[in-house]
């Protein structure tokens, strides 16, 4: 439909970011929702078409999808945009009337959130206009990517009580329950979002509404393509509305990540990537592993994944071997936060005399090697001023340690500046996320949170570990020897293989994530069994020794011993 010239200036002057959070969308990503909307989608008669994009911009996927949607010329189409910025909104008239001179544009300079959650009379009245639709035949969306953080308290509450969301929300996510109240119950969104809420905690909320909302049809995880500038790992969502009669059917889901692997399959970009299967090397090239099959929200953590014929029956090979879970040794917790590093955290405290009296030593990143932390030329230590007085933790009474309250007291003002901790009937001198006291001295399995290859060693010095790190100690202390089994297991390229398998969510660069929610699912053989026994012998010894030939042999060893202790060979990695 639109002139070749037309097509050719479409993105000249788009400028790159939205203030709001949200990041203008590539042609080629822009044309590909688009041609997914409109795959299937059937006009009726002499029905008007109502097409919305909440969040316009400068009008590239309105442009986008209008220029695939392919109708009858008698076809009545109106164009409804909302966007908070005026002039990109006049852009975006003055774009559509060039290319598109017949079709009818409503664009509305408010916040689509309050349209969405009000009654059909009062946006009428609101947007006085007797032409707005009850619902929307066509929606295209890119949502703005505002983290709670970002947007306050009081608006993160009102939102969510709007929406019907509940837990650490985004922005998207209440735009995503926006749509959803406004989709006609035969129409078809294509709206492309962050992946995060796939696979954490904090996204159950949205999946659920996600599941409950809408029809969805096809889920592609777009991983570590970099499409965007914005360091954000997109998803796109095609959907439908629903209606009583509305049937559940399969959920089709297609994943892409960065691999180093090689193919001689070529595509010029990941999106072409996408109509393939298996590896495939770009022409920049960058090599992708792209796979297709069913959204699998099974389980009661509900996350969501792709299930294929190889890779659920790989899954269920380790299940039949599986003892328990890292959550079974004990609860997983991330390292202190103290929201004022530069005042708790130094490795220039000066002379051992005058140092403030509760310095501990502290674990960082810095320190992460496999089994046995290293020694760090950044070597820090923490001003820790918590303690546990008859099992109940509490902050530390100054008057006992004149040093320590001499130094806090000279940076008391910045301190006081963290008003959320007085806020939450705390002191100010605590740090803000200090976990347990009592606990840092027993052993611990200290992991880093984003890593290309997991990194997992024992700490047996009690010390502090900082918020860049995850820790767990056993609920039992007779169970020491689990986590020397569970570092093994975490070391291993077996539980690389187990996260790609039952989380596949990855980072740029091929990096993991190593959180709770992850981590506290790893499985464990049978402690009892004797290669378990072999296995945590041998943990033991990678600990105690010092030569890197010597241990890279035997971490060779613990890694082909933990593949066989889940019934697998360690070529058994693809799917």
């Amino acid at each position: 439909m639109l002139q070749p010239n037309i097509l050719e200036k479409r993105f000249a002057s788009v400028t790159e970011e939205k203030s709001t959070g949200a990041t203008y969308t590539p042609i080629e990503l822009a044309d590909f929702v688009a041609e997914k909307i409109v795959e299937e989608f059937q006009v009726s008669p002499g029905k008007t078409i109502h097409i919305l994009d909440p969040a316009a911009g400068e009008g590239e996927l309105l442009l986008s999808l209008l220029s695939k949607l392919t109708v009858p010329l008698t076809t009545k189409i109106i164009v409804h945009g909302f966007d908070t910025n005026s002039r990109a909104l006049n852009r975006t008239k003055a774009r559509i009337s060039q290319a598109f001179p017949i079709i009818q544009t409503r664009l509305y300079p408010s916040d689509f959130l309050e349209f969405a959650f009000s009654t059909y009379e009062d946006r009428v009245g609101l947007f006085s206009d007797s032409v707005i639709p009850k619902k929307f035949d066509l929606i295209i969306a890119n949502p703005p990517y505002v983290r709670t953080q970002i947007m306050g308290a009081d608006k993160s509450r009102k939102l969510s009580q709007n929406s019907g969301l509940s837990g650490k929300i985004d922005l998207y996510h209440v735009f995503l329950a926006g749509i959803a109240q406004v989709l006609d119950s035969k129409g078809r969104a294509g709206i492309i979002v962050s992946n995060r809420f796939m696979t954490t905690k904090g996204g159950g909320s949205l999946r659920e509404l996600l599941r409950e909302k809408f029809r969805l049809r096809h889920v592609w995880d777009l991983g570590d393509t970099k499409l965007f500038n914005a360091a954000v790992l997109p998803a796109v969502i095609l959907a439908e509305g629903i209606s009583d009669s509305t049937s559940k059917t399969e959920i089709l889901f297609s994943t892409i990540y960065e691999t180093r692997e090689t193919s001689q399959a070529l595509a010029d970009s990941p999106i072409a990537a996408l109509a393939m299967q298996g590896i495939v090397s770009l022409t920049d090239g960058r090599n992708f592993k792209v796979e297709h099959g069913l959204l699998d929200t099974t389980g009661k953590d509900s996350l969501w994944r792709i299930a294929t014929a190889k890779s659920d029956a790989w899954l269920a090979i380790v299940k039949s071997h599986t003892w328990g879970a890292f959550r079974d040794i004990g609860k997983i917790r991330v390292g202190v936060k103290t929201c004022a590093d530069k005042i708790f955290i130094r490795s220039d405290w000066g002379a051992p005399e005058d140092q403030p009296e509760l310095l501990r030593p502290l674990t960082t990143h810095h320190n992460s090697r496999r089994f046995r932390p290293k020694d760090s030329k950044k070597s820090s230590a923490i001003l820790y001023p918590h303690e546990v007085v008859q099992a109940q933790r509490r902050a530390s009474d100054l008057d006992l340690y004149p040093k320590t309250k001499a130094y806090l007291e000279r940076h008391r003002e910045k301190l006081e500046d963290r008003s959320y901790v007085i806020e939450g009937g705390r002191k100010w001198y605590e740090l803000w996320v200090p976990q347990d006291p009592e606990a840092w001295a027993a052993p611990k399995l200290v992991f880093r949170d984003i890593s290309e290859k997991p990194t997992f060693w024992l700490d047996l010095e009690g010390t502090v570990v900082n918020g860049d790190c995850y820790w767990l100690t056993p609920l039992n202390k007779t169970d020491e020897h689990l986590l020397w089994l569970a570092a093994a297991v975490a070391n291993s390229t077996f539980i690389e293989a187990f996260y790609d398998h039952r989380f596949n969510n990855k980072l740029y660069a091929g990096r993991r994530r190593f959180i709770t929610q992850y981590v506290e699912q790893f499985p464990l053989p049978n402690p009892s069994s004797l290669i378990a026994q072999e296995i945590t012998a041998l943990a033991k010894v990678a600990y105690n020794t010092s030569s890197s030939s010597e241990l890279e042999a035997i971490e060779a060893k613990i890694d082909t011993m933990v593949w066989q202790a889940f019934g697998l060979d360690s070529e058994e990695t693809t799917r």
